[in-house]
């Protein structure tokens, strides 16, 4: 056990000798014990190095090196689901030193990616994909005629979405030869272990078991009778001390719960299961944060960690007085939502296990009865939400905007199409940072604007967050406000609820020739711009309805328009200004700037958008090229 991040970098004379799971079968058990504490220590210094998800792949160490120790990978597809869970797998796959550039530009994906790894089986970055993945490789295998095994990894959660029960219900009628290992640890799934429990685990992949078990199939089969009545005798026996029988049901062979932290019975359990063909399902209890004191005290607060900045010398002279710290967006929108439910008693708040990242503690606290985590369900939250306000009620979805592309149907169908009246709260909009191109939030703007009477909003500043999402809370239909990670520019709002005027944007700097139309959190790099070239600034604060009057009035008294948005170029409000233009017969001299058509790797969202030309210097850059004239 660790009860503090090691300060120098860990001996770890073992793993050091492992650079392919082919390694580690050359090892013995013993030393596979030893190993796992080697590799807590090499994860636990690493990540405080660099910063990244760890709770969970503390929790998986013994589970990984006995999946590596068993399976012949990566010939056997490993799939991860809610791919924080991997580190322990990369670190085994050879990319140990690699792993401290994890989550930075040109290092180390924070999830398994493809392209990274011929062991990285499939790429994620969502969760509840693992077990149709692996399905899918386990049909393949099955036509082309192969003995290669599929094994999906799912858990911190995963299983509450309902693609992962879609999965399961198919993989049990087609019965292919796939094992879905849930790693449950308490996160999902309540912890049931005990010595009862542990037997009848040990006896269900048992050889003499199994085989008794498919004679007597055959045997009993040629009489229905008996044969259910087996049938149901063993189900109701097992059910008695295992959760499994809704598994059994669904045509899966359900083992389990085993202890995820006994690596002897974690290798004996998929050395049997290994020979055994058809869906299993391995029920393993695990520990978030295990081996880490302060993380399994808290495995919320320690599901990832921050970068260890090193101590520096003391300095002669007092420090300046501390700065007070910005709030971020999301601290915003918990404010603002505390605040309206408290003047409206219709407020109903609802997110799809995201209280902490969304900030809705205050409210789950002040008003736990209009309060709705539904776990890792967007398309359930969405229709949820459709549900309350066809009865009357306010509903506020807070939902990250990458996480809100596995509901578009439900807000088409059920949110738009019937007209509800819904807002959406829209975090971790543009590029968030070390996570990569599954978590950026680069495209809601272009799939919510072609949505018939969706208003989308974007605020420049941290007053007009509160301001817009009153706006989206007041309009009667369906509203999205979307805002970027982290801090704004640090204009400190009022408590009031205060609405602005639907479809008007804002003139923030008269000036010359050139207009800057910037949407959002590009409205502040735009005002240094707009300085620079003594350019006219629009905050557009809309995407739809859009400002037409004011863009009308641009276009007549600017020679050039340039668009800004932290949204792909394609379809976004740049486009949009386009169509408007092109609609009234106008064609100004017009330059769209935004995400460029391609995906956005990982990096510090400064380094992001540097490189997508969307810095000061980037922006200045395009628009000299384009607009030789504009400057002054």
């Amino acid at each position: 056990m660790f009860d503090a991040l090691p300060a120098e970098r860990p001996e770890t004379p073992l793993l050091d000798q492992i650079q392919s799971p082919a390694d580690l079968k050359k090892l013995s058990e013993r030393q596979l014990t030893s190993l796992v504490r080697e590799v807590r220590s090499w994860l636990l210094w690493s990540v405080s190095q660099t910063g990244g998800h760890f709770g969970a792949g503390l929790g998986v160490v013994e589970l990984t090196l006995a999946l590596h120790s068993v399976f012949d990978t990566p010939e056997d597809r490993l799939v991860w689901d809610v791919g924080h869970q991997a580190y322990p797998h990369k670190i085994l796959t050879g990319r140990k030193e690699e792993l401290l550039t994890i989550r930075q530009k040109d290092g180390l994906a924070a999830f398994p990616k493809r392209s990274e790894s011929e062991y990285d089986a499939f790429g994620v970055g969502h969760s509840s994909t693992s077990i149709s993945a692996a399905l899918g490789m386990a049909i393949a295998a099955r036509n082309q005629g192969s003995k290669r095994r599929s094994i999906a990894v799912i858990g911190d959660g995963a299983l509450t979405a309902g693609m992962a029960f879609e999965a399961l219900t198919h993989a049990g009628h087609v019965q292919a030869n796939l094992l879905v290992i849930l790693n449950d640890n308490e996160m999902s799934i309540s912890e049931n272990v005990g010595g009862l429990a542990t037997y009848l685990s040990r006896l269900l992949v048992s050889e003499p078991y199994n085989h008794l078990r498919e004679n007597s199939r055959r045997v009993l089969s040629k009489l229905p009778l008996a044969w259910e009545l087996a049938r149901k005798t063993e189900e109701q026996v097992k059910s008695l001390v295992t959760p499994g029988t809704l598994f059994e049901e669904l045509g899966f062979n359900y083992l389990g719960p085993i202890d995820g932290h006994n690596l002897p019975e974690l290798l004996s359990t998929l050395k049997k299961l290994k020979h055994l063909s058809g869906p299993h399902f391995l029920h393993v209890v695990t520990k978030k944060g295990k081996g880490f004191i302060p993380a399994e005290a808290d495995p919320i607060g320690y599901h990832a960690l921050t970068k260890l900045e090193k101590p520096v010398k003391p300095l002669e002279t007092p420090p300046p007085q501390p700065v007070k710290k910005k709030p971020k967006y999301s601290n915003i929108f918990g404010q603002w939502l505390c605040d309206m439910a408290a003047e409206d008693e219709r407020l109903l708040g609802i997110t799809p296990a995201m209280r902490e990242g969304s900030d809705l503690v205050e409210f789950s606290r002040r008003f736990p009865e209009r309060y709705f985590d539904v776990a890792i369900a967007e398309q359930h939250a969405v229709t949820l939400a459709a549900g309350m306000a066809c009865e009357g009620m306010k509903p506020v979805v807070a939902i990250y905007s990458t996480f809100l592309q596995r509901a578009y149907d439900q807000l088409i169908h059920d949110v738009a199409v019937q007209k509800l009246d819904v807002l959406f709260a829209i975090d971790r909009a543009g590029v968030v940072g070390e996570d990569g191109p599954t978590h950026h939030g680069t495209l809601d703007v272009s799939y919510l604007r072609c949505v018939p009477e969706m208003v989308v909003m974007a605020p420049a500043d941290e007053q007009e967050c509160r301001q817009l999402l009153t706006t989206g809370y007041l309009y009667s239909g369906p509203a999205a406000v979307r805002y970027p990670r982290g801090t704004g520019p640090g204009v400190e709002p009022d408590r009031a609820l205060t609405p602005l005027p639907l479809g008007k944007g804002e003139v923030r700097r008269q000036g010359k020739k050139l207009a800057l139309l910037a949407l959002g959190s590009l409205v502040p790099t735009a005002e240094k711009v707009a300085e620079q070239l003594d350019a006219t600034l629009v905050n557009l604060r809309f995407v739809k309805p859009l400002d037409k009057d004011l863009l009308l009035e641009m276009a007549a008294s600017h020679d050039a328009l340039v668009t800004l948005e932290e949204n792909a170029i394609m379809g976004g409000v740049g486009s949009a200004i386009n169509e408007f233009f092109a609609d009234q017969g106008l064609q100004p001299a017009i330059l769209n700037l935004g995400i460029p058509d391609l995906w956005v790797d990982q990096g510090t969202p400064a380094e992001l958008l540097a490189s997508c030309g969307l810095d000061e210097a980037g922006i200045l850059a395009a628009i000299r090229q384009r607009f030789p004239d504009s400057s002054c």
